[in-house]
Parts: C-alpha cells; structure tokens; sequence
C-alpha cells in the first residue's frame, strides 16, 4: 500500500535572478488536497503498522509473566499491562489500518470521478462540435439525410440519424408518426413535438 503513494519531488532550481520580482504561483488547491489526503493516509498506515505488532508483543509478554508466576496477585499486573493495553494497541492499530484503506478508496475515488469528468467533458466537446458543424443548426430539420429521426430497435428516444450514440447501430427505423410517449435523446436533440 505504502509502495503506491506519491512523493513529492524538489522543485527545479532555477537562475537566483531570474524572475526575481515575479510572485510566486500559489499551489494547485486540487494537488494540496490531494497531497493532503495522501500524507494522513500514509500517517494511518505508518502508526497502525508499528501498533499492530507492539499490542502482539504486549500480549506475548503479558502471558509470559501470567504463565510464570504461581500467585494469582502477581499476574493480575500482566494481565492488565500486557493483556489489556496489548489488546487495546492491536485493536487501535487495526482501525489505523482501516482508515488507510479508507482513505486510499477515497483518492481512488476521486481520481476516478476526475477521470471520468474529463472523459465526459470531452465528449460534451465533441459532439458539440459536431453538432455545429453539420450543414443543419440544431433544431433545425429539413430534408438533409442527417435530419431524419430515427428509432433505434425496440427503443422509445428519437434521435437524428447521424446522432454518436447510434452511429453504429444497424437496427435503426424511421419514425412513423404513430408513435406515443416518446422522449428525446439528449445529446442530438432532435426537434421532435
């Protein structure tokens, strides 16, 4: 887990008269948040590592001094020493653990939700782009081939037919005017009433 984690890397030296009057850039507040969340999960990692094997020796040894000595008076300390406080560090560094793996989810996740905004602000682009490109402003219908709206198989969204979402789709049939309750695709809009 802990072979995973970004280290920061020194800055590069730069000229000492070079852009001397020039402020410096404030960090990205997204990469100090992210580097945030990556210094507790390494701190969660680093003492539920050292705590987990300290509780397992308290405990060792705690028995070792109840299973040698005879009086019951001398193993009550061992007992509460070693047992107690042993038991108490493995547990203490088990929930250190877990929030490590928390907190590792929770980069992952939003790594991934970064991911997958930037994919769908790329498309959002693209078809955008396409969308004002074609002969046709959007809204516009007339008798351009791209124009026509389509149903795609079994489906109830109208879309134009040179909408991406169905552009590989070969189970496409023209609207017949008969049909009800249907809604219209978001990202092709069609002008369908």
């Amino acid at each position: 887990m802990a072979s995973s984690m970004a280290v920061p890397q020194p800055a590069a030296q730069q000229h000492p008269h070079a852009h001397a009057h020039a402020p410096a850039a404030p960090a990205a507040p997204s990469n100090t948040t992210d580097q945030r969340f990556r210094n507790v999960q390494l701190i969660l990692f680093t003492v539920g590592a050292i705590l987990m094997p300290l509780g397992l020796i308290a405990i060792f040894l705690g028995w070792y001094g109840v299973a040698h000595t005879k009086y019951q008076y001398d193993q009550l300390p061992y007992v509460v020493s070693g047992g107690l406080l042993g038991l108490a560090l493995v547990f203490l560094g088990g929930f250190l653990y877990f929030g490590a793996w928390v907190a590792r989810l929770g980069t992952e996740q939003r790594e991934s939700t970064q991911r997958l905004t930037d994919a769908m602000l790329q498309l959002a682009d693209l078809v955008g782009r396409q969308q004002g490109s074609g002969p046709a402003g959007p809204g516009v219908l007339d008798e351009v081939a791209g124009a026509e709206l389509v149903l795609a198989g079994a489906g109830s969204t109208v879309h134009r037919r040179d909408c991406p979402l169905i552009a590989h789709r070969e189970d496409l049939r023209p609207l017949s005017g008969n049909e009800t309750g249907l809604g219209t695709c978001r990202v092709c809009r069609p002008d369908y009433t």
